[in-house]
């Protein structure tokens, strides 16, 4: 199943069109914890021009844009570092 989400996550992450994108299963830190059974916890590192000129808000809308739905179904936390080519 895990692997099948972080699949799922970069086809959708495409669309910002990363430099680097890096995704971790960290559902086992998290077994038991209310809420783990409806969906992954990850954390994500992604670069990418289009985050250039973008504050923090900004470029994590765009990750959860991105991403749509999975946030309801497939992911039930997310730690995100978005950055710039240059960060």
């Amino acid at each position: 199943m895990s692997e099948q989400r972080i699949t799922l996550m970069k086809e959708k992450l495409a669309l910002l069109q990363p430099l680097q994108l890096e995704i971790t299963d960290d559902s086992h830190h998290h077994a038991g914890h209310a809420g783990a059974d409806n969906g992954g916890h990850f954390s994500l590192l992604i670069k990418s021009d289009q985050f250039v000129g973008k504050n923090l808000v900004q470029r994590h809308r765009m990750v959860y844009d991105a991403l749509g739905d999975l946030m309801q179904t497939q992911i039930h936390a997310l730690s995100i570092r978005a950055l710039t080519p240059n960060e």
